[in-house]
């Protein structure tokens, strides 16, 4: 049993009852052997009618062990029918790689939206991972936010796949229906020249519809920042409230400019709190989270 896979049986040994875990073994077996795919398919829609809906029962040191696995995987929001479906996903056989994606292809042309968000999250953990691109960006446009969120949020596969076209309209699209910025895996990593550019001309956009812009915004944007984003970020610090001032500040100092220095030091108890490492975008997001609740 590979590691994934046995993090995930142990979660569900752990989390659904004996009866449970002994209709879906022998469902796994079948399809690691070979059955029809009509196994697979009719296994995979029954999931919830035998596993339930509940969540996993996952501590600290579960996620770190699934972090340690997969960096970026985080199963804390992962329901024992979502881990049940994901194990018959890894169970199917997988040499014959044409025949392998041609069945994942069907399971989810086929898919309802609970079955799209297994299919979706399971993405990192699948063998042949760089096949799955295409798949990943239908899920970035797809209308129900469920699923694109079971895509764009928590999950590693985009940061480590995606080109930076589907991956700037994520993290647009992620500000356009109000999904928080640091729940994307790999932001600060896959920030770009472009992305910096879409994200200021989304600003002004709001601005103009007088519409809050997200603080969020300005994290993808402060390493790239040109003149005219240096003096979108004077316009946040001078007017904005305090977690936008504070968004343009860590903005301005990550950029290289000299404007974006000499725009930082203007406010000193900022710029001293960003060199003492008391204002950081994790305890930003952090802290923003914790209002939000």
């Amino acid at each position: 049993m590979s590691s994934v896979n046995k993090l995930l049986h142990d979660w569900l040994g752990q989390s659904i009852s004996e009866e449970a875990l002994a209709w879906l073994e022998p469902k796994q077996a079948q399809i690691a052997n070979g059955a029809p795919e009509r196994v697979f398919f009719t296994s995979f829609s029954a999931v919830p009618r035998y596993l339930g809906k509940d969540n996993l029962q996952l501590t600290p040191q579960d996620l770190a062990a699934a972090h340690d696995l997969v960096p970026g995987w985080f199963p804390g929001d992962w329901t024992v029918d979502q881990a049940g479906r994901t194990l018959l996903v890894l169970a199917l056989p997988h040499n014959h790689t044409e025949d392998y994606v041609r069945s994942l292809d069907q399971v989810y042309s086929t898919a309802d939206m609970g079955e799209l968000i297994a299919l979706y999250q399971s993405l990192p953990l699948l063998p042949h991972p760089e096949l799955y691109r295409q798949r990943a960006a239908e899920g970035i446009r797809s209308n129900m936010s469920n699923v694109f969120q079971a895509i764009a949020l928590r999950n590693p596969y985009p940061a480590d796949y995606l080109d930076n076209i589907a991956w700037n309209q994520m993290v647009l699209k992620a500000l356009f229906v109000g999904s928080p910025l640091h729940l994307i895996w790999g932001l600060d990593r896959r920030a770009n020249p472009e992305l910096a550019r879409m994200l200021a001309n989304y600003a002004h956009e709001r601005w103009a519809a007088k519409r809050p812009v997200s603080p969020e915004l300005w994290r993808a944007v402060g390493a790239f920042a040109d003149r005219a984003i240096i003096a979108d970020l004077a316009k946040v610090l001078a007017d904005g409230d305090i977690a936008e001032q504070q968004a343009a500040a860590l903005a301005c100092s990550q950029s290289p400019l000299p404007e974006a220095q000499a725009l930082l030091s203007r406010y000193p108890k900022l710029h001293s709190a960003i060199q003492q490492g008391e204002l950081t975008w994790s305890n930003f997001s952090r802290d923003r989270q914790a209002v939000c609740k």
